[in-house]
């Protein structure tokens, strides 16, 4: 799944190639505005929030769209045009006054609301390390209240802290040296809200670091553990673990760690070298 580092890149490059620009034609195809016309309206500016993307026009309404795990945005040129099994996945379509379509590919969330009232559609979420009004207390105190909470159950809560996905969760719970499953209050919230801001900064806006947390981005490298049951941790050699998704979890996310830099409270097992 996309996760705010990923969002924000999409972010960035939609700006770059559509800001400003006018919507000669298109149409809102799911939503609560299915149906709904897009001509005449301007491309004012974009945000994001977690996974969140919000697309402003100038006429006062914002989109809001969430990729979950299929979606996606693509640009396609003058001209050129979407193979018809894609297009029948559209959600969004804007054909731009330069000849420049954009299409949103199936979106399970697409949502039209005025750009006052953002906030009833990703209110809910918590501080998001990628914006401006970041605030890494308040993402310290929301880890806090539940210390009993699994640490990757208490990442993933976007309500706490918004845009960690799975893999960073992995990723961070290695860095902080504890287990996936252990309680969230067993590790500094404090130093881990400015661990986890730091990495996804470092991922969304550095060139050629994308999601690399290891600093070496050769293939196979570039994690050290997320992807990698079985293989050698890169650090000490202990073969890493995984426990497959949860029963019914529609997302289908996995959980790795090295048992011996991230052994649970409590048990002696420090697994076994590589």
């Amino acid at each position: 799944m996309p996760e705010g580092d990923s969002v924000y890149r999409l972010r960035r490059r939609l700006e770059a190639a559509t800001l400003g620009a006018a919507v000669r034609d298109g149409e809102v195809r799911s939503g609560n505005a299915a149906g709904r016309s897009l001509a005449g309206l301007r491309i004012e500016g974009y945000d994001t929030h977690g996974k969140h993307l919000l697309t402003r026009f100038d006429d006062g309404s914002t989109l809001h769209t969430h990729l979950r795990m299929q979606g996606s945005w693509t640009i396609t040129r003058p001209g050129r045009a979407l193979p018809r099994a894609v297009r029948e996945t559209a959600r969004v379509r804007m054909s731009l006054d330069d000849g420049r379509e954009v299409w949103g590919l199936d979106l399970p969330v697409v949502e039209l609301v005025p750009t006052a009232r953002e906030s009833d559609a990703i209110g809910y979420l918590g501080p998001d390390p990628l914006r401006e009004d970041w605030d890494a207390a308040e993402a310290a105190r929301r880890l806090s209240m539940r210390p009993d909470r699994p640490f990757v159950a208490a990442l993933l809560d976007q309500t706490a802290i918004a845009g960690l996905g799975n893999l960073w969760v992995n990723e961070l719970a290695f860095l902080r040296g504890i287990h996936p499953f252990a309680p969230i209050g067993t590790t500094d919230p404090d130093a881990l809200v400015t661990l986890a801001a730091r990495c996804l900064r470092i991922s969304a806006t550095v060139p050629g670091m994308y999601q690399v947390t290891t600093g070496d981005r050769r293939k196979g490298s570039s994690h050290w553990v997320a992807g990698r049951a079985g293989r050698p941790c890169l650090r000490c050699g202990t073969r890493v673990r995984v426990r497959d998704a949860v029963q019914n979890d529609p997302e289908q996310r996995r959980t790795w760690w090295c048992p011996r830099c991230q052994p649970m409270p409590g048990t002696a097992d420090v697994g076994t070298p590589g």
